[in-house]
């Protein structure tokens, strides 16, 4: 099979950067008929030792707009995937499939003037590519972005966030995003302290971003851990905020990210 004819495209890995020794970020080169829709994701592969690929889906943190592409991962101890990409360094090949995939986009939203964005760990991912994206300035009133990890060390990306009202492209929309950290197991000045689900059952989330769930309003991407995910749509449910499929536009949007 001709490379042309192949399902992906053999990227030159440009960055890896440990953040701590659970998470890195990693940046590769970008194939110029790759395309995108923020949110999205896309299937990346290691060649082993034996020749065999291992593959796993990563949600893309760079912009659509980007020349690299970039992504946010854990180490997953003993972990096929992570332990053949903890052996690579700076231009060793990647494997990145042709296609992204992936529903976690603003069309799955017809209105709303509230976007919230609420995830965990990695799952931050996407919405860091859809926060670089012109699209959702416009579309919304209000964007907040809340985001859960157990240390604060591990709230990463600040500096990208703190950046957005930076771009001149977004300078004019700088005063719609509302950042609202969460950390799990130790107390961080600046951070809620608490899980998603807690803060949400208890109003403190609401309290914290000064305005209220409603299905009426509210517009709801939710990405990260699978528990989280399922117990924060259930009590979206209860808000009677339903799921939005095509069939059936609905106030939630889901991602599940491994």
């Amino acid at each position: 099979m001709t490379a042309s004819a192949e399902k992906f495209t053999r990227q030159t890995l440009l960055h890896v950067q440990p953040l701590t020794p659970s998470l890195f970020t990693l940046r590769t080169t970008r194939d110029v008929g790759f395309r995108f829709v923020a949110g999205q994701f896309v299937r990346l592969g290691v060649t082993k030792a034996d020749g065999s690929v291992v593959w796993r889906a990563y949600s893309l943190v760079s912009s659509p707009h980007d020349e690299f592409l970039e992504f946010f991962s854990i180490v997953v101890p003993g972990g096929e995937f992570t332990s053949e990409l903890s052996r690579l360094r700076e231009g060793d090949e990647l494997l990145v499939e042709r296609q992204a995939t992936g529903y976690l986009t603003l069309n799955r939203f017809v209105d709303g003037r509230d976007l919230w964005m609420l995830s965990t760990g990695t799952g931050v991912a996407p919405f860091l590519s859809i926060l670089q994206d012109f699209e959702v300035w416009e579309k919304f009133e209000r964007i907040i972005l809340v985001y859960s990890a157990r240390e604060g060390r591990e709230l990463a990306y600040r500096e990208l966030i703190d950046g957005l009202a930076d771009r001149d492209y977004l300078a004019e929309y700088a005063g719609k995003l509302q950042f609202i950290a969460t950390v799990t197991r130790e107390e961080v000045p600046g951070a809620l302290h608490g899980r998603i689900t807690q803060l949400i059952e208890s109003g403190a989330l609401e309290e914290a971003a000064g305005v209220n769930l409603t299905p009426e309003h509210s517009r709801v991407m939710i990405c990260g851990n699978p528990q989280m995910i399922d117990d924060t749509r259930q009590m979206l449910k209860q808000r009677d905020m339903q799921l939005s499929l095509t069939r059936r536009p609905g106030a939630v949007a889901v991602e599940n990210y491994w």
